[in-house]
């Protein structure tokens, strides 16, 4: 049974609609490629749904459309098909006024602090940005009262706010991107790769950083990240792309636990083990070859090509997402792991 299926019926039985409902969603790119346009195929149906302050976690190789997804949700990009309802409103509907009323309850993170900032602004006034935009009946005293507060709740001294973006750390310009992110009271926070420019030790304080204000301020979070042990810390929820489309969604522990895909599987064997007794007695199977361009995705399942278990029926049908021990996988052979 297909995600939606099982909302559905749960829905049906009095469990709370979801604060986020994403179904089928579609987006492409006109390239031009041996002198001619042509679509690229970036995300090819997408669906998942978040709960009031749930986390999902997204995981897949650079290239498997996780930043896509992250930028189609906000309307950062334009998604051609799909729907992605926060509670009644289909914000892919909305335009000009509704639109930015509704950016109130979603905000990103972005992967870079420091570009993620103005150059030319001082880090009070990149605070005080989203106030203006979205907050306009606020007076300045209120706004700098806000900022203030949000700053020292991402671990930030005052004096931070007289610097420029590149007077700041990496750990300390995405505590920034965090705060400014939260300075309108989002329900759901969506962080795109925050870790993966930062040192160990610092995505170690950032990572604990989102699970408490996930906690203290109950906020519903989309985490995309390259970091799996973060992934597993931060997140209920796991849903894992390849080229676009699902392979697996599940919840965190049984994801990690026994996962059901043969995706999934290499990207969990690639984590590294810090004890090297345990490591050199790691069978990894590492994948062979490059995930594929979208401007030519394999037949039936995409994950094909690179895949040990494929066989003829993996290039000639495309495999659903179907109830597999706690899990929902797309894979014909997903009984055999």
């Amino acid at each position: 049974m297909s995600t939606t299926a099982l909302n559905a019926a749960a829905m049906g039985a009095g469990a709370p609609a979801p604060l986020l409902a994403v179904h089928e969603l579609r987006v492409s790119y006109a390239v031009r490629h041996a002198g001619r346009l042509v679509r690229a195929r970036a995300l090819d149906g997408v669906s998942f749904d978040l709960e009031r302050a749930g986390s999902l976690g997204i995981v897949g190789e650079s290239g498997s459309g996780k930043s896509t997804l992250a930028r189609a949700l906000l309307r950062l990009i334009p998604a051609e098909a799909g729907t992605v309802r926060l509670r009644e409103l289909d914000l892919l509907a909305l335009r000009g006024a509704q639109l930015r009323r509704a950016r109130r309850h979603v905000q990103m993170v972005f992967q870079d602090g420091v570009a993620a900032l103005d150059p030319r602004q001082r880090i009070g006034q990149a605070l005080e940005e989203p106030l203006e935009a979205l907050r306009p009946e606020m007076s300045g005293s209120q706004r700098r009262a806000r900022v203030h507060s949000v700053l020292a709740r991402v671990g930030l001294e005052p004096a931070h706010l007289e610097r420029y973006p590149h007077q700041l750390s990496g750990g300390q310009a995405q505590r920034i991107g965090i705060a400014r992110a939260l300075m309108i009271e989002p329900e759901i926070l969506v962080c795109d790769e925050p870790l993966s420019s930062l040192d160990v030790s610092i995505k170690a304080q950032i990572t604990a950083l989102l699970q408490q204000l996930k906690a203290e301020l109950q906020l519903s979070l989309i985490f995309i990240a390259h970091d799996l042990p973060a992934v597993q810390r931060l997140c209920d929820r796991v849903l894992v792309l390849y080229l676009g489309r699902v392979m697996e969604l599940a919840p965190s522990d049984v994801l990690f636990r026994a996962p059901r895909h043969p995706y999934t599987r290499a990207l969990l064997q690639a984590v590294p083990v810090p004890d090297p007794r345990i490591a050199r007695t790691r069978r990894i199977t590492p994948l062979s070859g490059e995930i594929p361009s979208s401007l030519a995705p394999p037949s039936g399942c995409v994950f094909r090509t690179r895949c040990p278990l494929a066989v003829a029926r993996c290039a000639q049908e495309v495999p659903l997402l179907r109830h597999l021990g706690g899990s929902e996988v797309a894979c014909h052979r997903a009984e055999e792991l």
